[in-house]
């Protein structure tokens, strides 16, 4: 049992460190701006268009860069739970007949 803690612990350490090396974005305004983040939520990169920063006031650009930013942490969500779901079907793979499936 203490073996399948440590291999599932194991597990876990790998599927983060490589959600570190996976890119995920958000952008607004056709691009306007975008954000750049790991799968693992980290973010990476914040750009923001110069001409579309020149006409936005303070309040569009302070709601489109939370827009923008949600949109990165949302699709970071989806990797890390594919990730995690691969992983879990790997590891129970083998009991399934158990279970009568």
């Amino acid at each position: 049992m203490f073996d399948k803690l440590m291999a599932a612990q194991q597990k876990a350490d790998e599927i983060k460190k490589r959600l570190d090396t996976v890119s995920v974005f958000g952008e607004v305004e056709g691009g306007a701006i975008k954000i750049t983040a790991t799968a693992n939520k980290a973010i990476t990169s914040v750009e923001i268009d110069e001409e579309f920063y020149k006409q936005a006031d303070k309040e569009e650009l302070e709601e489109l860069l939370l827009t923008a930013i949600n949109k990165a942490l949302t699709q970071a969500d989806q990797v890390s739970a594919a990730e995690m779901q691969s992983a879990t079907k790997d590891m129970l793979g083998g009991l399934g007949g158990m279970f009568g499936g």
